[in-house]
């Protein structure tokens, strides 16, 4: 099982150069991903936001070796035709560490879609985002796309470059336990970011569904979200080789979404992977 920090670019943290320094560290201290929330709005107290897209390619000009990604973009929100040429600029800047991860997002008082007009009904943001996942796929791959969906239209276009690899950029989708159509989705991609998984038993079970909606498990990943709190207390959780025992192949955990502090951070940051 792998660790990595899963941190939204939020006040203490709402700055490109201050995330390219923590990945550093991250890779420093031994953590084997870092994950940044994608996020243009957010519930109070959070005041200042940074790009997510812009802090990866500053993480990922620094790093060498962990995995880096937005976990998870909105994609219809982003849109997926944008969202592909940004993702292979970023797969070939990190040299094939990025994993890209995509999920419907929500919508809070304060959150960043009914605000722009962006669709908001859960059954139309699932149907438009698996438009939009058959989309960027085909464009990273360099494959010629044409595509005209209910949301989505690619007419003959193709993209160079493509991804590094010929299978495209690792992906996974959102999806909260228990609900069978966020395991479809993920079913068809590289991996599932499982919300609300709260017992390795729950993890067991995702991968069995998983399975019998047609992915290899051999190849699949499944990423769960640590305890934590609004601060810095997330280590309460040290049930790790039961979650590795149970299928989970990432672990993920850091500090937020409220009352960030850079140094704060930097130190949790330090202390390294909590497995360890």
């Amino acid at each position: 099982m792998k660790y990595g920090l899963f941190l939204p670019p939020f006040d203490g943290l709402a700055d490109a150069s201050r995330l390219g320094e923590l990945a550093v560290t991250a890779e420093e201290a031994g953590w084997d991903g870092f994950f940044v929330w994608d996020h243009l709005r957010y519930s109070p107290p959070v005041r200042e936001i940074a790009d997510t897209y812009t802090c990866l390619a500053v993480m990922a000009a620094l790093t060498t070796r962990i995995a880096l990604g937005p976990m998870v973009t909105p994609l219809i929100r982003r849109r997926p035709h944008v969202v592909a040429r940004q993702a292979v600029t970023l797969d070939r800047l990190s040299n094939g560490r990025l994993i890209m991860g995509f999920g419907l997002g929500d919508d809070y008082p304060e959150g960043d879609l009914a605000c722009f007009a962006e669709l908001t009904d859960l059954a139309t943001r699932a149907r438009a985002l698996d438009e939009s996942l058959h989309v960027f796929t085909g464009l990273v791959r360099g494959e010629d796309v044409h595509f005209r969906g209910e949301f989505v239209t690619a007419t003959q276009v193709s993209y160079q470059p493509s991804a590094l690899r010929p299978t495209g950029i690792t992906t996974w989708t959102a999806g909260r336990w228990p609900h069978l159509g966020p395991i479809r989705r993920a079913a068809r991609h590289d991996g599932m970011m499982a919300i609300q998984i709260t017992e390795p038993a729950q993890a067991r079970e995702l991968r069995e569904r998983v399975a019998e909606a047609g992915a290899d498990l051999d190849h699949f990943d499944v990423a769960i979200w640590g305890e934590r709190n609004e601060r810095l207390e997330f280590r309460r959780d040290e049930r790790y080789e039961e979650w590795a025992s149970a299928g989970v192949t990432w672990f993920l955990t850091g500090p937020g979404p409220f009352h960030l502090d850079h140094g704060e951070v930097r130190d949790y940051i330090e202390a390294g992977p909590p497995g360890n």
